[in-house]
């Protein structure tokens, strides 16, 4: 009996090695799924989504406490933010969407993506999900949507997180004076390409396995002409210093978090921000050692700690 189960549990075992090799040899995006899967189980928020405006919405939720809404950056989406929801989870309701035309949520052809059109789509996401007065955090470009939506609609947000935000004035550095130029450091054409992106964004950028880069690669040509228009828009006077042209009217309770050794938006945005805030409640600024622009996922314990203090400390 016991040589019959050791056979089965080497049968299975084989199985499994094959199904997994075959996996990632020709169907790696299974894997990545299977992998944002348990990221999302284990920080316990699931996945939904709501028509709203012009927008079918996907989004996590899970949590318990006060709400905070999480609004990823350019070319990214909300399983970006996992690392950190699963820090945040045990003390706060979380609400973490991709924004339109990003990620899993809808794409109207031709539709405007800027920050300001991204701002009032927003408003029809909460209203449809019913929150309100809630802590908005908003990561590079979702940072500036944050700031935009704060302003317009001051009674609906409590209080405003932004991390690495774009949008406010700084020291030039390579990247903006790359992407002035108009070169686009976000789109790729291989796995050499995809790898440069993440040295852009992360002091230490995470080890992918080649076939993982590839669906990457995959994802970045498909969606390569709505990246192009999108950032041509963001390159406009009117987004690139959103931000910076609402901050006199921010009442709430704001938060900056900047990284350090932030590549693409040089720290001295944060001293933007603070000398911006004129009308501000209080105003709060944390700089972050160990990351470059990505502190959710290369800091997600320092970021989730300042962040529950602002909130929770208010």
């Amino acid at each position: 009996m016991l040589i019959r189960r050791l056979k089965f549990f080497g049968v299975l075992v084989a199985l499994v090695v094959v199904l997994l090799g075959g996996s990632y040899l020709f169907a790696p995006q299974w894997l990545l799924r299977a992998h944002v899967m348990r990221q999302a189980m284990t920080a316990h928020v699931e996945k939904h989504t709501v028509r709203a405006g012009d927008t079918t919405w996907s989004y996590y939720e899970g949590g318990q406490g006060p709400t905070l809404v999480l609004l990823h950056g350019f070319a990214a989406d909300k399983t970006l933010w996992l690392p950190l929801a699963e820090q945040l989870t045990p003390h706060f309701h979380l609400v973490i969407p991709d924004l339109p035309g990003w990620g899993e949520s809808s794409r109207e052809p031709g539709g405007n993506y800027g920050i300001q059109a991204q701002a009032a789509r927003l408003q029809a996401f909460l209203d449809a999900l019913n929150l309100q007065r809630v802590v908005l955090v908003g990561h590079s470009m979702g940072g500036a949507v944050a700031g935009v939506y704060a302003a317009n609609h001051p009674r609906g947000v409590a209080a405003l997180a932004l991390l690495d935000a774009y949008g406010l004035k700084a020291r030039e550095n390579d990247f903006d004076r790359a992407v002035l130029a108009g070169k686009n450091p976000f789109v790729y054409d291989d796995r050499a390409g995809f790898e440069h992106a993440l040295e852009l964004a992360f002091l230490h950028p995470p080890e992918v396995p080649g076939r993982i880069e590839d669906v990457f690669v995959a994802r970045n040509r498909q969606d390569r002409a709505f990246i192009e228009r999108t950032l041509a828009k963001l390159r406009q006077p009117d987004d690139y210093l959103s931000l910076q042209h609402v901050l006199d009217r921010l009442t709430m309770p704001v938060l900056g978090v900047w990284c350090r050794e932030d590549r693409m938006v040089d720290p001295s945005a944060l001293d933007s921000l603070r000398d911006g805030l004129v009308q501000a409640s209080t105003i709060s600024s944390s700089l972050l050692s160990g990351c470059n622009h990505m502190p959710m996922m290369e800091k997600p314990e320092a970021t989730a700690q300042v962040l529950t203090g602002f909130v929770l400390g208010r």
